[in-house]
């Protein structure tokens, strides 16, 4: 038996292009010779988005619905989807008719050949280029130099994950971009492949230059995490490490300006007080000991979160000869 799909669908006011969708999807899903699930995830639609929802999912019961309370964004929906599904295969795309149903089957096809995330790259996007183009491919560029992990499309949505490497991951703010990240950090095997790309039919775009911002700030973060999770007294150690080394040669500058910047001798003539280098000293050294003490606190945090909740700072992929009491 062929691995099952889920397929989510994040929606924000996408009452037009509901129904196209749903058209465009079906002969695709029933024609995969596999189990299958669509999970469409509103996103607090403010339109008839709900209501046509519930349509659909009495046309067929492989249709699921999930309704969140009020807007929590993009990343949010596609997370309520991810935990929720149940194929071995999990499939997310765009509500807006701009990814291709048709390329389901390729992306699956890949998924043949031992791979673990097979990620849609919008080769020829069909967006207008300089306020959505030209900045996703910087912000592409600078998450790959950051991450190490060289992609072309970060943003498209249409990709598919096993759902055993979703399950360890939970997203927050404009993170779904970095689920390829987290899953190549996890040992994961990545492939990229070109996708078709429409122009939009129906609707406002969601994307606004101000995500690009947030996005460089959840980079940040998604490096800060993969870098320094287990052990942040090494990141603010360096820092500390560097603001030492600037208070002791301020304090060398300043004890060779009493030595040898007067006639009056080291021992008399203007106290060190009144030379600026002197409490440049000391504020340099305070603030050095202070970011040690935080790199302290971040790691007494970094062990209750994972003893608190029996976390492991690694993943297994996979086990051999070991019953189920010895993982404990």
């Amino acid at each position: 038996m062929k691995a099952s799909v889920s397929v989510v669908v994040p929606v924000y006011n996408e009452e037009e292009s509901l129904h196209p969708l749903w058209d465009a999807l079906r002969p695709v899903l029933e024609n995969l010779d596999r189990e299958w699930e669509l999970i469409l995830c509103d996103d607090g639609s403010v339109d008839r988005s709900p209501e046509i929802l519930e349509e659909l999912a009495k046309e067929n019961e492989r249709v699921r619905i999930i309704l969140l309370r009020r807007n929590f964004g993009q990343t949010a929906a596609m997370d309520a989807g991810f935990k929720h599904a149940t194929g071995e295969i999990v499939i997310p795309m765009d509500a807006d008719l701009q990814n291709d149903p048709t390329d389901i089957p390729l992306l699956l096809a890949e998924m043949e050949e031992d791979v673990d995330v097979v990620k849609g790259w919008r080769k020829n996007r069909q967006d207008p280029y300089w306020t959505k183009t030209l900045p996703s491919q910087i912000a592409n560029r600078i998450i790959s130099r950051t991450t190490g992990v060289h992609l072309h499309d970060y943003g498209c949505t249409l990709s598919a994950y096993r759902r055993d490497v979703l399950k360890e991951v939970n997203l927050y703010g404009e993170m779904h971009r970095f689920i390829p990240v987290y899953a190549h950090w996890a040992g994961a095997k990545l492939k990229e492949i070109p996708v078709n790309h429409h122009p939009r039919k129906f609707g406002v775009s969601k994307y606004t230059l101000s995500k690009t911002f947030r996005v460089i700030l959840d980079l940040a973060t998604v490096r800060f995490l993969n870098a320094y999770s287990t052990k942040p007294l090494y990141f603010f150690g360096r820092f500390a490490a560097k603001v030492l080394i600037l208070s002791f040669l301020s304090g060398l500058i300043t004890l060779g300006k009493k030595a040898f910047g007067g006639v009056d001798g080291f021992w008399t003539g203007d106290p060190l007080y009144t030379d600026p280098f002197f409490f440049l000293t000391i504020f340099l050294g305070i603030s050095g000991i202070q970011v040690i003490l935080f790199g302290l606190l971040a790691e007494l945090n970094v062990r209750t979160y994972y003893e608190s909740q029996g976390k492991r700072p690694y993943v297994v992929r996979t086990t051999t000869n070991f019953n189920e009491a010895s993982g404990d």
